[in-house]
């Protein structure tokens, strides 16, 4: 009965998008949520997949694509996916981070309605609840560009997805119960490519072609560096924009970031290695797969290459790739200054961590519904500073208020011995400057008001400081978070209510008709057809 629902929900969605978008065309996808073994350090854990895969089956799609995919949650808890860089234009109801979704109850179905709007580029997908990140349930994302509107650089021969990160043996339910026991979580075990450990993934090239490889870091933990034994990296798109090509041999990836490098097999004809390894970690994990010449006349020789470690200052120089063209957000005038600062307060006797001295805490009813249904007593805006309050942290759900067009510029400060990863989701934004030290208003002075790039994930190095200008344009309650998932679970996060007085369409979709309800909005109705 419930897939039968989903798929005439299906069908009404399709009658929907295509009347209200004309010619967007729509791509379906089928999802089942389930437990199953894993070994990808070969040690058996309790991994998440979707259709039996882990990783899950990727999603390719085209600009402005109406994307439907019905999830049946066949695990024994809630579980919710979320869409890392894709922007929900006017539609934070598909947003899939707990306050902005009800959870999909065990056993039952819920179907996202996406639009890939205006987006190209490479993104990934990954559950939001508990700690389900560290078990699996994530995937890639391939948003091409429209026929016959070029991209900078000849179409590839090939295109590869590779999800990367670190990797514990513990299964995710026991990691959970470590941090809400009140600690931290254990150094990795070890680094993944695409779901396995080292040499266990083989990428086939034929010699002298070119290849797109889309890379994204799905971890928990760490940031990497990515390289291939004896081959040059084109650095051409970085979650959504495409940069200035500039040529790497290694490339660091934080947490939550995603990018994608042209590599043309322009080598002798053998096997070489793709290596990951850690950042800023000691010791340093690494893993390898294969780069194969479909010629090859050798297998791989000689030692993995080795990459930086713990040099913030060649990372911090390439930082700050350029985009392809520039937006003149430099000429825009900023409306507001936000600075969120990052701490690791104990808390009632328990490690937590916070924004501005606040530690989320999840309220009982997700916010976007609370907000919709004018639910009193779930949340307040303006419960976190936009300043740094220097005070100790309390435990609060936190959200901050913004107004529709307006213009921010936020600065992002990091006292603390490591770095961080921060994401926003919603929008895009200009990362205008990053130093070491302390922020001031004198800092504005060395940014980068002319070309920078614009993203949605930016990494704050050690003791330093990264600035953004970010246009406030899409209504909706949106979730600002660490990509650290230890960090985030434990209350480094909070939400954005960015609000238009219209309450018009033109701003903002209204509640979709499948929307589930739970908490204190439970029996109240959406809207009707």
């Amino acid at each position: 009965m419930v897939e039968v629902t989903s798929w005439v929900w299906s069908l009404v969605v399709v009658l929907l998008t295509v009347l209200a978008n004309g010619e967007d065309p729509y791509r379906f996808f089928t999802w089942n949520v389930t437990y199953g073994d894993i070994y990808p350090l070969g040690v058996k854990q309790q991994g998440i997949l979707i259709n039996g895969q882990f990783p899950g089956p990727q999603i390719e799609a085209v600009t402005n694509d109406n994307v439907i995919v019905s999830v049946t949650n066949s695990l024994d808890e809630p579980f919710l996916i979320s869409w890392n860089g894709i922007q929900q234009r006017r539609n934070s109801w598909q947003d899939g981070v707990y306050g902005t979704n009800c959870p999909i109850p065990p056993g039952q179905n819920f179907t996202y309605i996406l639009q890939f709007k205006d987006q190209i580029g490479s993104f990934f997908y990954f559950p939001s609840l508990a700690f389900h990140k560290a078990a699996g349930g994530f995937g890639g994302i391939k948003i091409y560009s429209r026929p016959r509107i070029p991209v900078p650089f000849p179409p590839p021969a090939g295109d590869f997805t590779i999800l990367t990160g670190d990797w514990f043996k513990q299964n995710h339910t026991d990691l959970k119960a470590i941090l809400d026991g009140g600690h931290d979580l254990p150094f990795p075990d070890g680094l993944l490519i695409n779901g396995r450990g080292s040499n266990a993934f083989t990428f086939t090239v034929d010699q002298g072609k070119t290849y797109r490889l889309r890379i994204s870091n799905v971890g928990l933990t760490a940031s990497i560096n990515f390289r291939i034994q004896g081959h040059k990296m084109l650095l051409v798109e970085a979650e959504g924009t495409h940069t200035l090509q500039n040529t790497y041999s290694s490339l660091d990836i934080h947490l939550g970031q995603s990018y994608s490098v042209l590599v043309t097999a322009d080598q002798p004809a053998q096997d070489y290695y793709i290596v990951v390894s850690t950042r800023f970690t000691s010791p340093v994990l690494t893993a390898t797969s294969i780069l194969h010449y479909s010629n090859s006349a050798g297998s791989v020789s000689g030692p993995p290459p080795g990459g930086p470690t713990i040099q913030i200052d060649w990372s911090l120089n390439q930082a700050r790739p350029n985009p392809q063209g520039s937006y003149h957000y430099g000429l825009v005038n900023t409306t507001r200054t936000i600075r969120l600062a990052n701490s690791a307060p104990i808390i009632n006797g328990k490690q937590r961590y916070a924004v501005n001295s606040v530690s989320f805490i999840p309220a009982d009813t997700p916010l976007k519904l609370a907000d919709y249904f004018n639910i009193q007593g779930v949340f307040s805006p303006g419960t976190i500073s936009p300043n740094p309050t220097g005070g100790g942290g309390y435990l609060q759900t936190s959200v901050m208020a913004a107004d529709f067009r307006s213009f921010a510029e936020v600065i992002f400060e990091n006292s603390e011995d490591t770095v961080q990863s921060w994401h926003i989701d919603g929008h895009f934004f200009f990362v205008v400057g990053m130093d070491g030290g302390q922020w001031s208003d004198s800092s504005r002075l060395s940014y980068n008001l002319r070309d920078t790039i614009s993203r949605c994930t930016v990494q704050v190095y050690p003791k330093s400081w990264t600035a953004l200008y970010m246009p406030m344009d899409n209504v909706g309650m949106w979730n600002i978070r660490s990509e650290n998932w230890a960090r985030q679970y434990l209350g480094q996060q909070f939400y954005l209510r960015v609000y238009s007085p219209a309450n018009s369409w033109r701003d903002e979709y209204p509640i979709p008709k499948n929307a589930l309800v739970c908490g204190r909005a439970s029996g109240r109705k959406t809207r009707p057809l």
